[in-house]
């Protein structure tokens, strides 16, 4: 990361321990502010506005055009897996962002690669005799670790755990945003398993829908589902036979009932596992776990 940023910026940076860091806010005129797993760091820094255009040129490798479609989604993905959201002036045209002038803030979320993490939620989510999945949502607070742990889930059914007998399945992964293998010149620089096939920077519903057609996985992951053209996304999927498992914003049964397009999915009982991850401090530890059993939905 540091490779983004001026001397001074760099300077700063270095007295903190990087490994602890997991946003880095950035605003024009104002200390930068560092958070960590459990505190925040104000920097002497205030870069300026010119110095905020810089690193993000630098993040989009001199080519500011090249990033546009990502930028007028309001973020880019790093190479490494890291999120950069951007705000500024938004340039609008008949309800459609075209560009961002003058970008004034930059929120640059880390990704972490922490293996072993998603074994928490493999009792809940492994088929064993049928050596598969159960359709699982996977829920939290944003922040509360459902990238990281998709990511290792993802590598593990790939790749097979020997330790239970479960043999590798081939998985389609749809990476909207480059989050979760962080593509690199089309090559994953994530570890995401020896049989995931990935589509990157493309919608939910177009990447499921291209990826059953066209590359037959067990199992279809899309990351932060919501909308109904997702719902009906998996509608198609799991009508043709395919597996899936799905994160999406929330803490609870009532929060997800509230979105109508998830709801759906449960009212149809297509979903079999909803899991929730705590937030906070307690970030990737489950809180509560449902299964779906003679079509009702039971704590585990």
């Amino acid at each position: 990361m540091l490779e983004y940023f001026d001397f001074e910026f760099q300077k700063e940076l270095k007295n903190i321990d990087l490994v602890q860091v997991v946003e880095i806010r950035i605003r024009a005129n104002k200390n930068v502010i560092i958070k960590c797993n459990n505190t925040e760091i104000k920097l002497n820094y205030k870069p300026t506005i010119n110095d905020i255009e810089n690193i993000l040129n630098k993040m989009c490798e001199n080519s500011i055009y090249a990033y546009q479609e990502q930028i007028c989604n309001g973020f880019i993905t790093l190479p490494q897996g890291h999120r950069v959201g951007i705000t500024g002036s938004v340039v609008q045209t008949e309800n459609k962002v075209i560009n961002i002038n003058y970008v004034s803030s930059l929120n640059i979320r880390i990704c972490k690669e922490i293996r072993e993490c998603s074994n928490t939620i493999l009792k809940y989510t492994l088929d064993i005799g049928k050596n598969s999945i159960y359709n699982t949502i996977i829920m939290s607070p944003p922040g509360g670790g459902k990238t990281t742990i998709i990511r290792d889930f993802i590598r593990k059914i790939s790749d097979g755990i020997d330790e239970i007998n479960f043999k590798g399945i081939t998985v389609g992964l749809v990476d909207e945003r480059g989050e979760i293998a962080s593509m690199y010149h089309g090559i994953p620089t994530h570890d995401i398993g020896i049989r995931t096939d990935v589509l990157e920077n493309v919608s939910k519903d177009i990447g499921m829908r291209m990826l059953v057609r066209t590359m037959a996985p067990d199992v279809i992951v899309a990351d932060e589902i919501g909308t109904k053209e997702d719902a009906n996304a998996i509608h198609y999927a799991v009508c043709s036979g395919v597996k899936g498992i799905f994160t999406a914003h929330g803490d609870s049964m009532q929060e997800l009932e509230k979105n109508p397009n998830l709801k759906e999915l449960i009212d149809e009982k297509i979903i079999e596992r909803i899991i929730f991850l705590q937030g906070g401090k307690n970030k990737g530890k489950i809180k509560e776990a449902y299964f779906l059993n003679n079509n009702i939905y039971q704590r585990f």
